[in-house]
């Protein structure tokens, strides 16, 4: 998948497409044919959407738990100390 964040609209489209044919297929006028490609592009292209965040956040997961091993057998650094307020009178 690389870079390229709009596959979900890409398969929003190709549904929107296929529904326009089935739905002349069927018989439908033109007005009912298109309203169903709508549904079936915002059905199909947040149900893409939605796999994908999943898959994404799923990753971000395993790769801080896989940081959090790394981690767990590094041995402990400085300790850093607190930041400063950048104005004066701000904090203790």
């Amino acid at each position: 998948m690389g870079k390229f964040r709009g596959w979900h609209i890409v398969a929003g489209i190709a549904a929107m497409v296929l529904t326009g044919i089935l739905g002349n297929a069927m018989g439908l006028n033109n007005t009912a044919a298109f309203m169903a490609s709508c549904v079936a592009f915002v059905a199909v292209s947040m149900w893409i959407d939605n796999r994908m965040s999943l898959r994404r956040r799923e990753r971000a997961r395993e790769a801080a738990r896989a940081a959090d091993r790394d981690d767990a057998g590094a041995e402990p650094g400085p300790a850093l100390e607190p930041e400063q307020p950048e104005r004066d009178g701000r904090g203790t």
